[in-house]
């Protein structure tokens, strides 16, 4: 009782700065720190919402990831000792490739626990995303879209070219296959789907297809990827 008294008093003594600044990081990337809770434990929050901003400026109308705020931040976590784990929260349709795959082998890399929770979708560079975390979970209506990569901007008619993009999808294929359960050639398989998208190559899982598939661990929601994150910190903390 004299635990739960005391952490009710810290809520209250919390200084308004700090309150003001949790709500700004909350307010402009999707980030903020939580510690209020009787596990005695600091986790990171991280989200990543809308379209993996890459090296070009999206429309100011368009729902973004800075991934030059994200990487910054993933570092200074790993440096933070305060604090013990990292949920991340992902609804997003993809992006930049080569930005949403440094993200994701930054967070692959991290020494502390890490839960990812697929929120609405994670589709294509979003899949690498949702798997690197030592464990992930997805929504019963969640989706994950995987699909070839796409090309944009001048195309080069050239061989060159085609080695080019076969060498990224590639890249992509074995991060995801090496992080999950899937094998690379079933990655491959679905991604040269050509019987589930119209006018296009791909495949959708939602929700236990996912997990069928062994992209994710398991279907869940926000209190079992807390629950597995205690976990994983638990179980650094006494090995």
């Amino acid at each position: 009782m004299e635990e739960i008294k005391n952490e009710d008093n810290d809520r209250e003594n919390k200084k308004p700065e700090e309150t003001e600044k949790q709500n700004e990081e909350i307010k402009e990337f999707g980030q903020t720190v939580l510690h209020m809770n009787r596990k005695n434990t600091a986790i990171y929050l991280l989200s990543v919402i809308g379209e993996i901003e890459g090296h070009e400026c999206l429309p100011s109308t368009s729902k973004t990831t800075k991934y030059e705020h994200v990487l910054p931040k993933l570092a200074a976590i790993e440096d933070d000792d305060s604090v013990d784990g990292v949920l991340l929260l992902l609804n997003t349709m993809g992006g930049d490739v080569e930005s949403g795959l440094a993200i994701a082998e930054m967070v692959a890399s991290l020494s502390k626990p890490t839960v990812s929770l697929v929120l609405g979708g994670s589709h294509s560079i979003g899949v690498p995303l949702a798997v690197a975390t030592d464990y992930s979970l997805i929504v019963q209506s969640g989706t994950m879209v995987i699909h070839p990569v796409r090309m944009s901007g001048t195309v080069i008619g050239a061989k060159q070219t085609y080695d080019y993009f076969k060498q990224m999808q590639d890249r992509i294929i074995g991060f995801i296959a090496s992080h999950c359960k899937v094998t690379k050639e079933r990655v491959e398989q679905m991604m040269m789907n050509t019987q589930m998208l119209t006018k296009d190559l791909g495949t959708i899982l939602v929700g236990e297809q996912a997990v069928e598939e062994g992209l994710i661990n398991a279907v869940g929601g926000i209190s079992d990827a807390f629950t597995a994150l205690y976990r994983l910190i638990e179980e650094k903390k006494k090995g």
